[in-house]
């Protein structure tokens, strides 16, 4: 929950439209059980950094600190799925070191700012579903490729996520807009 003062923030690679629509096959080509919780299109992504509850009066230091973070064009694709603990069924994501780099810097450029970052081990992923536990995945998996040149900062507000700037490898940013 968050008041007037703050705002719900995470870091994401956002996917174009090719990449969503791979990923929303591969979401309903599952076999959900009863009381699956599937993530909406629109909301399909990969989480970098949850920052969680952040004071809107700290936004321009964090605009600043992610635009010093280096971006190099990652290549990535579907390395298979699971469904983990609680019942959360994602894509795995066969990223490499680039994505765990780009993880790491926009880790240390969080934690100066004094944000908590999450200690366990990155897990890079897109979610499918909630509450699916006994979900099956399709038998064969589709190829799904996915070339990101930057992040996004996405504000999760009243049920929906709008993305509130971009930055790709050479350091533009864009506000307000999908970003791949």
């Amino acid at each position: 929950m968050t008041d007037a003062g703050t705002v719900r923030l995470f870091t994401a690679l956002w996917p174009d439209a090719t990449v969503r629509a791979g990923l929303v096959a591969l979401r309903d080509a599952w076999r959900w059980p009863r009381g699956a919780r599937l993530v909406a299109d629109e909301k399909l992504h990969a989480t970098l950094h949850f920052i969680g509850s952040f004071r809107r009066d700290r936004l321009d230091g964090l605009h600043r600190a992610l635009g010093t973070v280096a971006i190099d064009p990652l290549h990535f694709d579907l390395a298979g799925t699971a469904v983990w603990r609680g019942g959360i069924a994602v894509a795995l994501l066969g990223a490499g070191s680039g994505l765990q780099s780009l993880h790491a810097r926009l880790g240390a450029a969080l934690a100066d700012l004094g944000v908590t970052i999450d200690p366990r081990p990155f897990a890079p992923h897109v979610t499918l579903a909630r509450k699916a536990l006994r979900a099956q995945p399709p038998a064969v998996l589709p190829a799904l490729e996915w070339q990101a040149s930057g992040f996004a900062l996405v504000e999760s507000r009243g049920g929906g996520y709008e993305v509130l700037a971009t930055w790709d490898e050479a350091g533009r940013v864009a506000t307000g807009a999908g970003f791949t």
